[in-house]
């Protein structure tokens, strides 16, 4: 990635011509993936995409994207680095699973599987250019699954315990009919699961603090890292420079903050 990432946004833009400076990223991120951001033929695009990703979503059901016997892609856009990020209806995961009811059918039978690893890639696009850009996995900083879900199904208790109210079957939190005395209003209760930016939530690290006008940066456990293709790690280690740099960090547990796991820090400046 070079500087030229900076106002590739904005080029995107304008060549999709889309209104939504989120979906030009989630173009951009799966062009990064699969290796395509120079291919400007779409159908030569859609061949390459279908090769590398077994599933590409949509808005309402996470997550954006899959990779071929690999990871799950959940890609997010904000303004700046210090906005809290919106997850909206789904809580943040430490891995996607097969059986969660916040995915569609076809997420669900893309391939054979039954949990994965999640990235969770997070831009910043201010005045139209792509200011940072992080690729964090969902177990950095994301508890055990039970740890939401006990606040929702509580939730979810407690409004059935509610007396004299019509419920309907819902994968939100909760739908209310027949409200009003006509019986013509409804209510329903939604998830609205926020979360705060990896820069914050890893202050703690050397180096992140620090400005440049355009940052890019990886965060994974110890364990991913040297899971990954040697020939892949040996590009990577080729690449150091005074630009970019792997580290060995260790990061809080985000089930039991006291204990501490090893973890590998990807960092671009520039």
């Amino acid at each position: 990635m070079t500087s030229s990432s900076l106002d590739i946004l904005k080029s995107y833009h304008a060549k999709i011509r889309i209104n939504n400076w989120g979906e030009a990223l989630e173009i951009f991120v799966k062009d990064l993936l699969a290796g395509t951001t120079r291919i400007a033929d779409n159908n030569r695009k859609n061949i390459v995409y279908s090769e590398y990703f077994s599933y590409m979503g949509n808005q309402n059901n996470p997550p954006d994207l899959i990779i071929k016997d690999g990871d799950a892609i959940e890609v997010k856009k904000i303004e700046n680095n210090s906005s809290r990020i919106a997850l909206n209806s789904s809580y943040p995961k430490d891995k996607l699973y097969k059986d969660s009811n916040l995915i569609n059918e076809a997420c669900r039978n893309c391939e054979i599987w039954s949990e994965k690893d999640i990235i969770y890639s997070i831009g910043t696009v201010a005045s139209n250019k792509l200011r940072s850009l992080w690729f964090v996995y969902g177990n950095c900083f994301a508890a055990n699954k039970q740890v939401y879900e006990k606040i929702s199904k509580k939730i979810i208790q407690g409004i059935n315990e509610i007396p004299n109210i019509e419920l309907s079957k819902t994968n939100e939190l909760g739908r209310v009919n027949k409200v009003d005395p006509l019986g013509i209003t409804y209510l329903r209760v939604r998830g609205m699961w926020g979360i705060e930016h990896p820069k914050r939530i890893f202050s703690y690290i050397n180096g992140i603090q620090k400005e440049s006008r355009f940052s890019a940066y990886a965060i994974m456990l110890k364990e991913k890292f040297d899971s990954f293709p040697e020939k892949d790690k040996f590009l990577l280690k080729q690449k150091i420079s005074k630009n970019f740099s792997i580290k060995n960090i260790n990061i809080k547990s985000p089930d039991n903050p006291a204990k501490l796991l090893n973890a590998k820090l990807l960092m671009f400046k520039n």
